[in-house]
């Protein structure tokens, strides 16, 4: 995977900073390929037998092997099923994000709405349902999930319509609440999310391929126990303000939810008596390692600060910016010449109208603010699916010369960060990332250089 536009990134002065970051940034999304990862961990052993990871299975006793899944990363995964099992797949379905344009022989591959769900999702929710009931007990199901598969499988509890699911979605985008807290509700209106679809699976065995997306990094997904419950719900809700702008329907489940057990999703316990394994293929902490160990064989001392980062995205680049400076100034926490690499996800909180932008390009304008004048802070964000926000933009960079160039065009960062159009200022300034479609999705990853001066070079 290469930078679309890295030959305009690196036109811009700072070129050794810029060029530092973009070659970590690089190195870091190809060791997170999970196309790569399924074949190394899935394979056909002298045409008999199936491994997977540490599992082992007889062809000649498996019944049908069915492939589902969801998620901005779930391609890669299913492509390299498609590739491995070809046609001992019975069937298989897989909601990924409008846009992919690939399809497979074997998989059928269905495009469908993200962030906001939509009508295609839905109808690809209901098959992934119809597969699962399917499957009987001498069966083998294939669970692909990636991050994205909450609004691309949409499959509304009884009650609640597609609509009332799509305001619901559009509040918390919205509200500045972590994926925790968004998924907490998400998963408790949902008829297949927080572990319902293994139950209509059961008693198949499962096997779940995850690249994850969250934090802190538990496996999750609608093929594994939830811990979340009807409260956690309600207080998400709650805490942001939301329970009285939600729809009524949805209102009205989560309260019955609070009372009546029996709508719970399934827990840890539950789940003893199913057959489902969990791989995780890659995660974020993968990421981060990669561009830690990149950063080093280029002579730069390094150090993963966080890989659970959290909090309102432009305040966040604003604290890691003064850790950058404490750096070029008294060199602690490190001496330059230095790499930080920051891992997580983090939010922006939207009220009443707003511009084009995401998290990762606010945390990049964010930083910019407080590194006006240096010459040697480089700061590269993005969204590792190359699309942050609801944008087609992978995330930002910024140095020490973003806040004088914008000023020589007349824009305001502060001005447009207030009001979330953070994507206006990257494209003017021709400092917007282009990834396109990276095939993984393992959350954001922010990497900084600060040079010294040996290593400085306009």
């Amino acid at each position: 995977m290469r930078i679309e536009n890295k030959k305009e990134l690196l036109s811009r002065r700072s070129k050794r900073g810029r060029e530092i970051v973009l070659d970590i940034i690089e190195h870091a999304l190809k060791a997170v390929n999970p196309y790569e990862v399924t074949k190394k961990l899935v394979y056909i052993e002298n045409g008999r037998k199936l491994i997977v990871c540490d599992l082992s299975y007889d062809l000649s006793k498996v019944g049908n092997i069915y492939v589902v899944g969801a998620g901005k990363a779930t391609f890669p995964i299913a492509q390299a099923l498609d590739e491995i099992l070809r046609d001992r797949i019975k069937r298989g379905t897989i909601n990924v994000k409008r846009g992919e344009k690939r399809r497979l022989k074997h998989i059928k591959v269905r495009e469908t709405g993200h962030p906001i769900p939509d009508e295609t999702g839905l109808e690809g929710a209901k098959e992934i349902v119809e597969i699962a009931k399917e499957a009987k007990e001498e069966d083998l199901v294939f669970a692909c999930i990636t991050g994205g598969a909450s609004a691309l499988t949409p499959l509304p509890a009884e009650g609640i319509s597609l609509e009332d699911k799509k305001r619901v979605t559009d509040l918390l985008l919205k509200c500045g609440a972590t994926i925790d807290e968004i998924n907490a509700v998400r998963k408790n209106i949902s008829a297949i999310k927080g572990g319902r679809l293994a139950m209509y699976i059961h008693p198949a065995e499962i096997i779940n391929l995850i690249v994850m997306d969250e934090v802190p990094g538990l496996p999750w997904g609608p093929t594994v126990p939830d811990i979340t419950t009807f409260k956690d719900a309600v207080r998400s809700l709650k805490k942001y303000d939301l329970w009285e702008k939600i729809p009524i329907s949805v209102r009205n489940h989560l309260e019955r939810g609070l009372t009546d057990v029996t709508l719970e999703t399934p827990k840890p316990k539950e789940f003893e008596s199913l057959k489902v394994h969990n791989v995780i293929l890659t995660n974020n902490e993968v990421a981060c390692e990669a561009a830690k160990k990149r950063a080093e064989e280029t002579g730069f001392n390094s150090m993963i600060l966080s890989t659970v980062l959290e909090g309102e995205s432009r305040e966040a680049g604003i604290v890691l910016a003064g850790i950058a400076k404490e750096i070029e100034e008294r060199g602690r926490p490190l001496k330059p010449p230095c790499v930080l690499i920051l891992g997580g996800e983090t939010t922006v909180t939207i009220t009443g109208q707003s511009g084009e932008g995401g998290p990762s390009q606010e945390f990049a304008l964010g930083f910019a603010l407080k590194i006006a004048g240096s010459k040697n802070i480089v700061v590269v964000s993005i969204d590792t699916d190359g699309t942050d926000g609801p944008t087609d933009i992978a995330g930002g960079i910024a140095d020490g010369y973003t806040m004088e160039r914008a000023k020589e065009k007349g824009i305001s960062v502060y001005e447009n960060l207030v009001r979330h159009n953070s994507s206006h200022v990257l494209k003017e300034l021709g400092d917007a990332v282009i990834t396109g479609p990276t095939g993984t999705n393992v959350m954001d990853l922010n990497v900084i250089v600060i040079l010294d001066e040996i290593n400085h070079e306009e």
